[in-house]
């Protein structure tokens, strides 16, 4: 290992990901720590009703298989391993990792970190009744693990970026109050824990580059905490500022982005390329923590279902009036929630019949699986041969199916254990932090000078800038940000609160907050409330907001000629 940089490769963005993404990383060049990020919100309501079937389950199966794998091979190249895998039994991972081990014959050192589950005390400390209630520990846990030898660390619920911070806080020594250190590394993590969105994958500017399949990322860390983003030779993909920037953006909220070890200050973050596939991060200065852990709860909400009725050719808008009167009409028992959406993709004098159809789609939901299911299926199905001419639908609805709840929730962070228990089963209790500072805005930044007037042209806004969004709970989160000064010098006065709701009217009534990143040359605005009660709840068309930048992308305004 190199004592004065810590290469750490991360080969999973989320439950699912790529299979091989494992091997790919160990054999395409020299490293020293493999991460894995499996746990998305979403993840936990999946586990969390695992759980319930079998109480030895909780855990990401396809991380073991992966193992199965590539354990011996980690092993003989010397590569570290850490992951959140755990999910909500990280001693069950360990406990079958170990048997695995031991069938393969591979020597290994087995540790895992838990005390996020908060379940049992969900009630106490005033959670409610969840079916997942799981706090955000930080990296202390992960690091004493590895000083004690651990050669895999598997983990519950921590934050996506301790799988990185736990390591490169082994490796360097740092103490708890390292705060600048430890910000370079938790925005190293950040840009590297979702895997091939930093090397060229759901990039904005991706017709400039030769995508193909991404390479997986890597963070070269450096002591004091500043990092290299990088990808192995020969992977496909891209690393430079844009794709960096593009996921530093990615569902943060203002300049400061708070973490159970440190507040990184991401207005202080500072890019340069390089090299070829290299981009340097610089100038992170860290801040105390805030008193309080985030716990992410994850609850049953009852049954959903759905269907597409296709409106073909003439008179849209009175084919899809029939067919929800005559479907709501039909229902004994109305749903709780009746949600209807006229998508018009249908063009005049269409050439097929694909392009001469709109599409109507209904989905309702109900604590009773009887009413969301049979008798709204019968109903929909009843009217086959009774509706609008041309009557057909993309897929018949079928039973209902439960659908989740997120919300997430804060607890003193000396209510929560963060327990270590390392290779020899000995467990060390990770002491929350001693010095804590209260979460608040940075003062705006101030605007920079206006860009002078001139000749403008109308052009949709991804001409000039790129975006990534995502979701918070029932939060939309959509950054952007521009490729030269004079981009910047327009963009921050142009796109206002009001211009954003303008562009996107589903966000005209919702608060919206705009946050100012001058060093990036970026915004992110957080739209509250647009997803309802988050991505398991499906209560909006793209559930995790993962287009809603390529909406605002495409939306077309006056846009100086100078930068087109």
């Amino acid at each position: 290992m190199n004592a004065d940089v810590l290469r750490i490769g991360n080969a999973s963005g989320f439950y699912g990901d790529r299979f091989s993404a494992v091997r790919e990383m160990l054999t395409g060049g020299p490293l020293d720590v493999l991460t894995g990020d499996y746990l998305a919100e979403l993840t936990m309501l999946i586990l969390g009703r695992d759980r319930l079937k079998d109480p030895n389950r909780g855990y990401a199966k396809t991380f073991l298989r992966q193992m199965e794998e590539n354990l011996a091979l980690a092993r003989e190249k010397g590569v570290k391993i850490v992951a959140n895998a755990g999910g909500l039994n990280p001693a069950g991972l360990a406990d079958a990792l170990r048997e695995l081990a031991a069938k393969l014959g591979v020597d290994v050192s087995i540790a895992h970190v838990e005390g996020d589950d908060l379940i049992a005390r969900a009630e106490e400390l005033n959670l409610g009744k969840p079916l997942t209630a799981n706090a955000y520990l930080g990296a202390w846990g992960i690091a004493e693990c590895l000083k004690a030898g651990a050669d895999v660390v598997v983990t519950g619920r921590v934050t996506d970026a301790s799988v990185i911070v736990g390591p490169a806080a082994a490796h360097f020594g740092w103490a708890r109050d390292d705060y600048d250190a430890l910000a370079g590394a938790v925005a190293a993590g950040h840009v590297i824990e979702c895997g091939t969105q930093a090397t060229g994958g759901n990039y904005a500017f991706f017709t400039e580059h030769a995508i193909g399949v991404p390479g997986f990322p890597i963070a070269e860390i450096e002591a004091d905490g500043s990092s290299v983003i990088t990808k192995h030779p020969g992977t496909g993909g891209v690393v430079n500022v844009g794709t960096v920037t593009a996921q530093l953006l990615y569902e943060i909220t203002g300049a400061r982005y708070a973490g159970p070890d440190v507040t990184t200050r991401f207005d202080t973050l500072s890019l340069t390329e390089d090299g070829p596939d290299r981009v340097r991060i610089g100038g992170a200065r860290g801040e105390a923590p805030p008193p309080t852990l985030k716990v992410c709860l994850n609850s049953l909400g009852g049954f959903r279902n759905e269907t597409t009725f296709v409106l073909t050719g003439l008179d849209i808008e009175a084919k899809a009036a029939l067919v929800r009167d005559q479907l709501e009409g039909a229902l004994k028992k109305r749903p709780a929630e009746v949600k209807w959406t006229l998508a018009r993709t249908e063009h005049p004098d269409a050439d097929t019949e694909q392009r001469a159809s709109a599409l109507l789609h209904v989905a309702v939901k109900d604590a009773d699986p009887k009413v969301a299911g049979r008798a709204f299926t019968g109903a929909a199905i009843e009217l086959a041969l009774a509706s609008y001419p041309g009557f057909h639908v993309t897929g018949p609805p079928s039973d209902a199916s439960p659908y989740g709840l997120y919300t997430a929730s804060y607890v003193d962070a000396k209510e929560v254990p963060h327990v270590a228990v390392l290779p020899d089963g000995s467990r060390v209790d990770i002491a929350p932090a001693s010095e804590t500072l209260t979460l608040s805005e940075v003062d705006e930044p101030g605007l920079p000078e206006r860009l002078p007037d001139g000749p403008v042209r109308r052009a949709p806004l991804g001409r000039v800038l790129g975006a990534r969004s995502g979701d918070k709970g029932g939060n939309a989160n959509l950054g952007v940000w521009v490729r030269s000064e004079e981009a910047w010098r327009w963009l921050a006065h142009r796109l206002t609160v009001h211009e954003f709701r303008l562009l996107l009217p589903e966000t005209a009534d919702l608060p919206v907050t705009r946050h100012l990143l001058p060093n990036l040359w970026a915004i992110n605005f957080v739209v509250e409330g647009i997803l309802g009660e988050g991505v398991a709840s499906q209560a909006r068309f793209d559930p995790q907001a993962k287009a809603f930048g390529e909406w605002l992308r495409s939306r077309e305004i006056d846009i100086p000629e100078a930068l087109l």
